[in-house]
């Protein structure tokens, strides 16, 4: 369906990902790489100032500048095409042990990940980064590793899982110039312990709640899959939670600062929700309860 946002003509994703020839999980992993432009569905204030996340969409013009670019669609989806460990280590002309320590040390991040029947996780990673890291970093394709790398694989550190989030956190502040919004993205990766301890007060996280962001669609059909992919969505070596925990403080500050209203929009929303509940309810552990992932 097409709809006028802002004078403009906008397609629904379903609608654009179609005009791109792309499947529903090219499409996603492609606006969240920025290589297909979005923008919000509506824009201003909220109607009302709800607390809800603005729907995106997709211009028309985009589709048309994507289309008539040389090769279309096959570089599009060249440039979204994603590789699992043994298929970066054929590109890299390199063996599977070696390709998946450097992965373990951050020397490219996944930018999608999905949990097999086995319960375990499986990364996928940018072919392009792959072939440009090769290209880049030859001598870390052969010969032995370098000593801080080595020390810090022995010592059974994983860089996938902190890449992935920080690179999705920061696909989604880019997304958007809400304060409010910007917040939540960054507290939606940490442990609902240390974002009480930043955000100490409970209207402040019923509203980063109810504008927290999908981090990743997964599929899981077991109670085990749904905590593995948890573990991925959520910050737990104490520099990287340090480090969400001063950022969302400088966010906080800000949106308090630009928006101090939504926090009574988030106050009126929690008690038509829950009409009667006293105010201590809004800091009961189920309003700092995760989202679990969803299917696509």
């Amino acid at each position: 369906m097409t709809v006028m946002c802002d004078g403009r003509q906008t397609l629904t994703a379903g609608r654009a990902a179609r005009e791109l020839e792309l499947r529903s999980g090219e499409f996603e992993l492609a606006v969240q790489l920025g290589e297909v432009r979005t923008i919000p569905a509506e824009s201003g204030d909220r109607p009302g100032g709800t607390a809800t996340p603005v729907r995106r969409r997709v211009p028309a013009e985009e589709i048309a500048r994507l289309q008539a670019e040389p090769g279309f669609p096959e570089a599009l989806r060249e440039r979204i095409r994603t590789v699992g460990t043994n298929e970066a280590a054929a590109l890299m002309g390199i063996g599977p042990g070696r390709a998946l320590r450097l992965t373990r040390a951050g020397c490219f991040g996944p930018v999608r990940f999905y949990v097999n029947r086995y319960g375990a996780v499986v990364w996928l990673y940018l072919a392009s980064e792959v072939a440009e890291f090769a290209d880049r970093e030859p001598g870390l394709l052969r010969g032995g590793t370098p000593t801080a790398m080595r020390v810090m694989l022995d010592e059974g550190q994983d860089w996938r899982a902190r890449q992935w989030r920080s690179r999705r956190v920061a696909q989604l502040m880019g997304q958007t110039e809400d304060p409010w919004e910007s917040a939540a993205a960054i507290a939606a990766v940490l442990p609902p312990e240390e974002l009480a301890s930043v955000a100490d007060n409970p209207l402040e996280r019923t509203l980063l709640r109810r504008l927290r962001p999908t981090l990743a669609r997964v599929l899981t059909a077991t109670a085990a899959a749904r905590e593995t992919v948890e573990r991925v969505l959520t910050a737990d070596e104490f520099d990287e939670v340090l480090w969400y925990r001063v950022n969302l403080a400088r966010a906080l500050e800000r949106a308090r600062g630009e928006e101090p209203a939504r926090l009574r929009t988030a106050a009126a929303a929690a008690t038509a929700t829950h009409p009667g509940q006293p105010s201590s309810f809004l800091n009961s552990p189920s309003w700092d309860g995760r989202t679990r992932p969803t299917a696509p």
